[in-house]
C-alpha cells in the first residue's frame, strides 16, 4: 500500500459522493502537514545564512522541490481552506484570519472518507471551532479523529481530542507529530488507506523556543533567536515524523509535500528578497517553501520552477487516488500529479484577492482554558455563535462588478495587481521572469498585455464573487442570509 504525506494544508450537509476508481490497494496513504508563517527564505536550503533545518533540507534535496509555490492568500485561515477545497477562499466565506469554512463545502477529508479513507486532523485548525457539536469543527469537515487547537499554541498547550479538552507536556511541533504518529500506527492496523492532516503552529508569533534550539544562535538578538530556534525545533519534530514512517516500513511509499501558509513575517522572517510580507499580495506575501519527497515516484531529485499552489493539492490528490466527486463546485486548483513523472506544467493562470473584511480574533489558549476548566467541572461548552452560523450566506450579496481590495492575476510569469480602495482602482504590471522582485511596473492602459489580464481577471472575481454569494451551493446545503 503506497503511502502520501502531504506537509505545507468544511462539511456538507450530507456526505459527498466521492468514488474510488482505482483498487484500494493502490491507493496511497495521506498526511498533510503545514507549517505557520514560515517565510519562503525560512529554510537554510532556500538560502537562509544562520537558519539549521538540516531535516527540511534533506527532504527537499531528495525528492522535487517547488521554487515557485503560492500561498492561495497572504494569511492563514484562507490558504487552509484552500488546501482542503481546491478553491479559492473567498468562495467559501474564508475571507480573512478566524473566519469559518461554510459547512456547505466539499473537502478533501469528506472526499477520501467517501472513498474509504481513515482521516484524522492534527494541530492547527482555524477555521472554525474544535467544540463538540460546532458545525465548523474538524468532525464536521469530514475527520474522524481530531487532536486539535483553534488557533496557533505554544509548548505545553491544552489541546482538543475530539472535542475533550486535553494537557499536554512538550515542545509544540513534536506533541502535534506525537499525536499523529500514535494514530497513524493505530490506524494502519485497520487496513484502511490514510488522510492524516498535521498543522503546525510554529514559527507563528510569540515566538518560544527551547534554550537548546535558541542557543544555536546566540549571537543574534533575543527575538531571532526565539524565532530561529522554533524553527529549528519544528525541523526536528518533522525528522522525527520522517524517520517514523521509515519504522513503520512506508516511507518508500510515501509522498511528502511540505509547505507554509503564507509569506515571511515582518522584520523576522525571510522572503528571499522577494518584495512585501505576510498579509501583502506581492511575490513575499505569498511564495512559501516547498517540496515532495516521494522515493517510489520520484527516483532522483528534481527541481520545478512551474508556479502551483495550495489551491493545486486538492484536484492534485483526488488525481492520484483515483477519487471523483459527484457534485463537485467550481475549482481553482490543477492536478499535479504529471509533475512527479517528470513532465512540466504549461504555464498557466492563477488568481488572487484579498477583500476589505476584517480578521476574526481567534485566542487559542484563552479558549481552550476556558474549555478545560468548564469539563473539570463536569460540563462543557456550547459552541460559539459565529460557528453556528458558518454555513450562513452574507445577507448582501457582493456586486459582480466592484472588488475592494488587492487582487492579482498570474498568467505565466505575467502578474497583474488590480488594487481597489475607496473606488479608485489602479493597476501594476511585472514580469516575474526579468523582475521576481517586482521592483519595474510596466503596466500602461493601453497595452495588449494589460488589457488581456484585465480582461482575465475581472470574469474570475466576478465568480469568486459568485461563489461567495452561494450560487454553487443546493438550495437543501444553504442556511439563509443574515450571517
Amino acid at each position: 500500500m503506497r503511502v502520501l504525506v502531504l506537509l505545507c494544508a468544511a462539511s456538507l450537509a450530507c456526505s459527498p459522493a466521492a468514488t474510488a476508481t482505482t483498487g484500494t490497494d493502490d491507493r496511497p496513504h495521506i498526511v498533510l502537514v503545514m507549517s505557520d508563517d514560515q517565510g519562503w527564505g525560512d529554510v537554510a536550503y532556500n538560502g537562509h545564512p544562520l537558519l539549521e533545518t538540516p531535516n527540511l533540507d534533506s527532504a527537499a534535496a531528495s525528492g522535487l522541490r517547488f521554487d515557485r509555490f503560492y500561498a492561495a492568500a497572504p494569511g492563514c485561515s484562507p490558504t487552509r481552506a484552500s488546501v482542503l477545497t481546491g478553491r479559492h477562499p473567498n468562495r467559501m466565506g474564508v475571507l480573512r484570519w478566524g473566519h469559518s469554512i461554510r459547512p456547505q463545502e466539499v473537502t478533501l477529508a469528506e472526499a477520501l472518507s467517501s472513498a474509504g479513507y481513515a482521516t484524522g486532523h492534527f494541530g492547527k485548525w482555524h477555521l472554525g471551532s474544535v467544540r463538540s457539536g460546532s458545525p465548523d469543527n474538524p468532525e464536521n469537515s469530514g475527520f474522524d479523529e481530531w487532536f486539535s487547537a483553534p488557533n496557533y499554541y505554544d509548548d505545553d498547550a491544552v489541546m482538543s481530542h475530539r472535542g475533550r479538552a486535553v494537557e499536554t507536556e512538550g515542545e509544540s511541533s513534536q506533541v502535534t507529530v506525537d499525536a499523529a504518529l500514535a494514530w497513524i500506527e493505530r490506524a494502519l492496523d485497520g487496513g484502511r488507506p490514510i488522510f492524516a492532516v498535521v498543522w503546525f503552529a510554529s514559527p507563528h508569533a510569540p515566538h518560544v523556543a527551547r534554550q537548546k534550539d535558541r542557543s544555536l544562535y546566540a549571537d543574534q538578538t533575543e527575538e531571532l533567536q526565539l524565532f530561529y530556534g522554533e524553527i529549528t525545533a519544528m525541523d526536528r519534530a518533522f525528522g522525527h515524523l520522517r524517520r517514523e514512517l521509515t519504522e513503520l516500513g512506508i516511507k518508500d511509499d510515501t509522498l511528502l509535500w511540505f509547505c507554509s501558509d503564507n509569506g515571511a513575517q515582518v522584520e523576522v522572517g525571510s522572503t528571499g528578497g522577494h518584495r512585501g510580507n505576510k498579509g501583502e499580495f506581492y511575490e513575499g506575501g505569498l511564495l512559501v517553501p516547498a517540496f515532495v519527497e516521494w522515493p517510489a515516484r520520484i527516483d532522483r531529485p528534481r527541481t520545478t520552477g512551474a508556479r502551483s499552489s495550495t489551491s493545486d493539492i486538492y484536484p492534485t490528490l483526488l488525481e492520484l487516488t483515483g477519487t471523483s466527486v459527484a457534485r463537485q463546485p467550481p475549482l481553482d486548483g490543477v492536478s499535479l500529479a504529471s509533475l512527479f513523472e517528470g513532465a512540466e506544467l504549461a504555464p498557466r493562470t492563477m488568481g488572487f484577492w484579498g477583500t476589505v473584511a476584517r480578521g476574526v480574533s481567534t485566542p487559542s489558549e484563552e479558549r481552550m482554558d476556558a474549555l478545560l476548566a468548564a469539563q473539570q467541572e463536569g460540563r462543557d461548552l456550547d459552541p460559539p455563535e459565529r460557528s453556528l452560523q458558518a454555513g450562513r450566506l452574507p445577507a448582501t450579496p457582493h456586486p459582480l462588478d466592484s472588488f475592494p481590495g488587492h487582487a492579482a492575476w498570474l498568467e505565466g510569469d505575467l502578474k497583474l495587481h488590480r488594487i481597489q480602495n475607496k473606488g479608485i482602482v489602479r493597476f501594476e504590471l511585472y514580469d516575474l521572469a526579468t523582475d521576481p522582485f517586482e521592483k519595474s511596473n510596466l503596466f500602461t492602459p493601453d497595452s495588449e498585455v494589460a488589457t488581456r489580464l484585465r480582461l482575465a481577471l475581472g470574469p474570475w472575481l466576478a465568480s469568486v464573487a459568485r461563489s461567495y454569494n452561494g450560487a454553487d451551493y443546493d438550495e437543501t446545503d444553504v442556511l439563509g442570509g443574515g450571517g
